[in-house]
């Protein structure tokens, strides 16, 4: 559920700050207030595109923050995937900067990306905007409407068909790349045999070119090392009075004519004959070393070619001897296919050929489990129409096979609508008015509400083309899937207005420094006021206020004693 949305700085907005709550939660205002503004600040919170004209006149930045209570475990499993903070007592807070030129985004105090926003987002709130009624001209918005209506035999399904389908036109590609005439498959043999038999050769080895190099590496510096690995067996050995190794025996023989007038001296001489004991196997190790520090100009030859020749191919054929042996065996296998190239192509056009078939069945499949679901979404779009005031409606969900195959299988699903009766099922797209489709997708939006586990809903100005008994129908409605979930509504009708549980009001006011937007929730006795506003009253006259009353009561009663 969304608890709180925090505005600054936006368009007309200097500082709102908005605390919603359950059921129905309904925003009212004069027109041209602001109450598009509120919405779309929610959409930025989301990830939205922001343009620098949205900000605020003067101001350096804009924030809107989003704070939700969740308790859906798909939510907190997508926190994990992202590796983000989770708070205990389960609020989700998304926040947005935004400033011209850029934005930072934050989910629980951490910067995420736009995209991270949006995923989870997909998850905590369903927004439809004033406009989005006519996505129902489209009959791909049918089928995505359905599909979503769809259970989980639908989803095993249309993983099935994804799958076998990206498997088709692998295939596909892959036949027409490897399709080739006898010169080209001649030509493209002859150098695979060359590099397969350059790199067979070579015998490489992994490891190889390091080991030479540490060997080159210690025969180019074979002098440096010899003079002064000399000069420091000079220095520690005991062939000169200059060695440490003379000054150190010295040392301990002035210390041995002593230790027997202390017992502590013992110690110090335990410890000096340890050092002259360690310096004599240095002296030892340095002296064979030297012995065996011989610089063989054939063999630093032989180094040296065989590093330029392993070079050579990793330049040609990968970064290291790893690479040049996984190229080496790709190129054997391209061999292997090309010397047998009629039986490799039969191969994959066979593959596929069965492959295509099984992806035909799978779209059957696919389309017998939509037929079944249009079935059932018809009747309850029926009972959801007739409940939003189509006194005689007939409505279908088509479900027509096609020839094209497309990743969601071959179905031309179609919405189709009789509102008069005698009148012949026709296309939604040639009969429905503005109105009609905003009840049309309000009855979507309630029944596939019993299948969403998204908390909270906002419709912005769903009662577009309605009004009087049509009206109260949709307020029915709303109330109904407020039941359910969190709804946020933002209304030109009192009808509507009076069915909410917590009423809001948009008001636009001038200052010296400039016009600004305000939100406020409203009591019972202001809800009634702004009631008696929208009814069309110039004067909050006791007449007006009485019909404001009236209705009120009503949405009480409905609200006591109906469900749907």
């Amino acid at each position: 559920m969304l608890q709180s949305l925090h505005v600054k700085n936006l368009a007309l907005i200097e500082e709102a700050e908005l605390e919603f709550g359950p059921g129905l939660n309904i925003l009212t205002g004069e027109t041209g207030a602001g109450k598009s503004v509120l919405i779309g600040s929610v959409n930025l919170a989301l990830g939205g595109k922001f343009e620098k004209e949205m900000l605020r006149k003067g101001a350096q930045y804009a924030l809107v923050e989003l704070v939700f209570q969740v308790e859906d475990e798909k939510v907190f499993e997508k926190l994990q995937q992202m590796d983000l903070a989770q708070e205990e007592d389960g609020t989700v807070i998304l926040s947005r900067r935004l400033m011209p030129g850029r934005s930072v985004c934050k989910i629980n105090g951490e910067t995420v990306t736009a995209k991270q926003v949006k995923e989870l987002a997909e998850l905590l709130i369903d927004i439809h905007g004033q406009h989005e009624h006519q996505s129902l001209l489209h009959k791909k918005k049918h089928l995505e409407i359905l599909d979503a209506y769809s259970g989980e035999a639908y989803q095993r399904s249309a993983g099935k068909v994804s799958r076998l389908y990206h498997q088709c036109k692998k295939l596909r590609q892959a036949i027409e790349e490897e399709s080739m005439d006898e010169e080209a498959k001649a030509r493209e043999q002859a150098m695979a045999q060359y590099e397969c038999q350059e790199i067979e050769d070579a015998h490489l080895k992994e490891g190889e070119d390091e080991e030479l190099e540490a060997r080159y590496r210690k025969m180019s510096n074979s002098r440096k090392i010899t003079e002064n690995l000399a000069e420091s067996y000079a220095l520690s050995g005991s062939d000169s009075p200059q060695g440490a190794g003379d000054a150190l025996s010295h040392a301990l023989r002035a210390l041995q004519s002593i230790t027997m007038y202390d017992e502590e001296l013992a110690q110090l001489e335990e410890q000096l004959s340890e050092i002259d004991s360690l310096l004599a196997d240095y002296n030892r190790d340095v002296a064979a070393y030297l012995a065996d520090c011989e610089f063989d100009e054939e063999d630093f030859r032989e180094v040296e070619e065989r590093l330029n020749e392993i070079n050579r191919l990793k330049g040609k054929y990968g970064k290291t001897i790893e690479d040049v042996l996984q190229y080496g065996e790709g190129r054997r296998q391209r061999l292997k296919k090309l010397e047998d190239y009629d039986s490799y192509m039969q191969g994959l056009t066979k593959e596929l050929s069965e492959k295509e078939k099984e992806l035909w069945d799978a779209c059957g499949e696919l389309s017998g489990i939509r037929t079944q679901n249009a079935r059932e979404l018809t009747v309850r779009l029926v009972e959801a129409l007739v409940h939003l005031n189509f006194l005689s409606v007939e409505f279908e969900i088509a479900v027509r096979p096609g020839q094209t195959v497309t990743a969601n299988g071959y179905d031309d699903v179609e919405f189709l609508i009789s509102t008069n009766p005698g009148e012949d099922l026709r296309p939604l797209v040639q009969i429905a008015s503005g109105g009609e489709l905003s009840r049309v997708m309000l009855a979507i939006k309630t029944v596939l509400a019993g299948r969403d586990s998204i908390d909270t809903l906002i419709f912005d100005e769903i009662d577009t083309g309605i009004s009087g008994r049509t009206a109260w129908k949709v307020s029915e409605q709303l109330d109904t899937v407020a039941k359910a979930h969190q709804v946020i509504c933002i209304t030109h009708l009192p009808q509507i207005a009076a069915m909410a549980d917590r009423h809001f009001v948009i008001e636009k006011s001038s200052t010296d420094d400039g016009t600004i937007t305000d939100i406020r929730l409203m009591d019972a006795q202001a809800s009634l006021q702004e009631l008696a506003r929208l009814l069309g009253s110039d004067a909050l006259t006791e007449a007006a206020l009485t019909n404001a009353r009236e209705m009120k009561e009503q949405a009480l009663t409905h609200k006591k004693t109906k469900s749907f």
